[in-house]
């Protein structure tokens, strides 16, 4: 039959050129719809169709609020590995592919900017960093935020983005939880606003402690909030659990969260709420007279 057929033979690096290159298209897990990757950062990597929220970088997360640049802080903070831990493979190891594929020291990146035109220090997580885990390093950095916040009396901003205490540092991680809450009550007692937004996922040590403590606490639409993953809560309590538990929406109807808002239009909001609690910055509270 070849003798009555002509055969076609492909023309030498047509295949290459017509092959789309890698990267250029995404596919939204909710709708399936196939996305542009430049009209998804245009969107601030929400989908256009069905407003699926995707991960973002904390680079990424503190370009979208911040009006232009910002000046990072304790950059150069990183683990020393206290409890030379190892589990499949060395801490050390998960330390230094995680540097790599970030370009981060830790999961956390601490800054000052404006927003609005306001004064701000915001902490954002970066969850590519093992899982956004709280180490010992995360937990000093966002607590010198706070207190630069208590003395420059600037409004802090936290973005969580995290898994929990990182186990590899054991309870130094969980020592974190009570420092950076005892740092809260000193930003509370000077009278100076804390914005909490919680985004997908926020679990662990990091909702039990600072990611729950705002003046207002702010959720990305069906982010999943909560401490322990609800596996596990089914497990424990042998019921099943309703549908959306632990989602934003399900937090905000039983009052644990005080808005969930649309990431495009979470700066505007920011904004807003900025300018009601602090107005760019709130007056110390009068001193009480001695007792006479």
């Amino acid at each position: 039959m070849a003798w009555f057929k002509k055969v076609r033979k492909p023309i030498e690096g047509a295949a290459d050129k017509s092959r789309v290159p890698e990267g250029l298209w995404v596919k939204c897990p909710s709708c399936a719809q196939i996305i542009y990757n430049k009209d998804l950062a245009a969107s601030l990597s929400v989908c256009t169709k069905c407003a699926h929220h995707f991960r973002l970088s904390a680079s990424d997360r503190l370009r979208s609020l911040f009006d232009s640049g910002w000046e990072e802080h304790d950059a150069g903070l990183m683990s020393t590995d206290p409890l030379q831990f190892t589990d499949t493979k060395p801490y050390r190891q998960r330390l230094d592919s995680s540097m790599q594929a970030t370009g981060l020291r830790d999961a956390v990146i601490a800054a000052s900017g404006r927003v609005g035109g306001m004064d701000c220090e915001i902490a954002a997580m970066e969850y590519g960093f093992i899982g956004g885990s709280m180490g010992v390093v995360v937990g000093e950095k966002i607590t010198r935020a706070i207190e630069r916040a208590t003395t420059r009396r600037t409004p802090i901003v936290i973005v969580s983005c995290s898994g929990g205490a990182r186990m590899m540092e054991g309870a130094l991680s969980l020592m974190q939880m009570a420092k950076i809450s005892a740092a809260l009550a000193r930003l509370d007692r000077a009278r100076i606003p804390y914005i909490s937004i919680l985004t997908d996922p926020t679990t662990g040590g990091v909702t039990a402690s600072f990611a729950m403590l705002g003046d207002v606490n702010i959720a990305e639409p069906k982010a999943l909030i909560g401490f322990a993953g609800p596996r596990v809560i089914e497990q424990t309590i042998r019921q099943k659990l309703p549908e959306g538990f632990q989602r934003s929406e399900f937090l905000l109807e039983h009052g644990m969260l005080d808005m969930v808002v649309d990431r495009r239009e979470l700066k505007d909001a920011l904004v807003r709420l900025l300018k009601f609690g602090c107005c760019g910055r709130r007056r110390a509270p009068a001193e009480p007279p001695p007792e006479s």
